[in-house]
């Protein structure tokens, strides 16, 4: 059914989808499904993965996190850009995704931080956008099908073209994306400490955490690193030496750290054999923690494997329970494959944690070194923080290796 623009509006009103004349972009999916809506951001036509995410908060967080790096990402919150975005919520610089899909466009952003409405914010940064669309059709198709490819164009583009596009797009499975995200040199992340600092609000009884007094020298790989990781790792007691993904074993001994770090980031972790190989090289020297991307990547390095998951976990609210504390907790996560179980126990592996959605593996430890990985964010931004004691383990753990180092 048409809708009839009213004679009298307030000017944001004029900017509602319900009010737009044209259906002036499209999503289409390899499949053939076609959905046509009102672009918003930058006007280009892309492709990529489609995969939907079910956060209710932190879009500019989902936007700037490098493992979106290639997807076209669908959010299930059904209202989208009431806040605006800002330069403090960004995880990395800009966004990384390839298009972004939502229901509707907030008209108003309203929040005394924002510094660009989320139109102006993917315009600025030349990332398309289509509101308007029924979302969770969207999200029914992907559940059932799994992740597809997907065209997004706010170019004008035929329907027919625009399926045609997300056919002839690659697949993410074999896809090295991290290349594409890393940074360029290595650096030490906030030397002072004080970026790593968290939010609070003066006269309120949120409290700073303490800085443990000892401080371990640790080298972060950057695999497409979210900056609340290092932030994290930094106020939990780390000095964050952060290298490329491509750096070798020698290069990371030559900073002489006490710990490595592993990060998340984008594609197919089997693509990835320099950093199994590197990793594999530093096993045995070095206490190391993995979250994501880096939990798959020591999951090759000892000679196990992963497999592409149907549609993927990806949103602020999975269950994962912890096997030897019987704990759960509501953990963020983002990404498209996991760590196989069998494969994993058959090098030795102890599979430590599983998502309660789907019984997938949501971690892991060595038994004979002091090294373990999580498949989660811990750090959240956005979502719940269950997890952040895993920094404080990881701290504990390097400590302990170097009591016995010097003992």
């Amino acid at each position: 059914m048409d809708c009839q623009k009213p004679k009298f509006l307030l000017p944001e009103l004029e900017q509602m989808s319900i009010f737009k004349k044209e259906r002036n972009a499209v999503l289409a999916l390899e499949d053939g499904s076609v959905f046509r809506g009102f672009a918003f951001g930058a006007k280009s036509t892309v492709v990529g993965e489609g995969v939907f995410n079910t956060g209710m908060t932190g879009y500019q967080e989902t936007l700037t996190d490098p493992s979106y790096f290639g997807q076209i990402v669908t959010m299930t919150s059904p209202q989208i850009g009431n806040y605006g975005t800002n330069s403090s919520d960004e995880e990395s610089v800009g966004p990384k995704v390839a298009g972004f899909v939502i229901r509707d466009l907030s008209p108003v952003t309203s929040n005394w931080r924002s510094t660009d409405s989320l139109s102006d914010y993917l315009q600025k940064n030349d990332i398309p956008g289509i509101e308007g669309v029924d979302t969770r059709a969207i999200t029914k198709r992907l559940r059932t099908a799994g992740s597809l490819k997907a065209c997004l164009s706010t170019e004008g583009i035929s329907d027919q073209d625009a399926v045609k596009k997300a056919q002839e797009s690659k697949s993410i499975v074999g896809q090295d994306y991290v290349k594409d995200v890393t940074c360029s040199e290595s650096f030490v992340f906030d030397v002072s400490g004080k970026e790593s600092i968290p939010f609070t609000v003066t006269g309120t009884k949120l409290e700073q955490p303490e800085t443990p007094e000892e401080t371990h020298r640790l080298v972060a790989f950057d695999f497409g690193a979210k900056k609340a990781i290092y932030k994290n790792l930094r106020r939990h007691g780390f000095e964050v030496i952060v290298l490329p993904a491509t750096a070798s074993a020698d290069e990371v001994k030559s900073h002489s750290p006490d710990a490595i770090f592993l990060s998340n980031g984008p594609g197919d972790p089997s693509a990835l054999e320099y950093a199994h190989q590197t990793v594999r090289e530093l096993l045995d020297e070095f206490p190391i923690f993995g979250i994501c991307l880096g939990h798959q990547i020591l999951t090759h390095a000892i000679g196990a494997s992963t497999y592409k998951l149907k549609f993927g976990h990806r949103g602020a609210n999975q269950p994962v329970r912890n096997q030897e504390t019987e704990k759960v907790s509501i953990t963020s996560q983002n990404h498209g494959f996991a760590a196989d179980k069998e494969a994993l126990e058959a090098c030795g592996a102890i599979v430590t944690e599983y998502n309660l959605n789907d019984q997938t593996v949501s971690g892991m430890r060595l038994s004979d070194k002091p090294v373990f990985s999580v498949q989660y964010h811990p750090e959240a931004a956005p979502g719940p923080n269950d997890a952040q004691h895993l920094f404080e383990t990881f701290y504990r753990l390097v400590s302990e290796s170097k009591a016995k180092t010097i003992a």
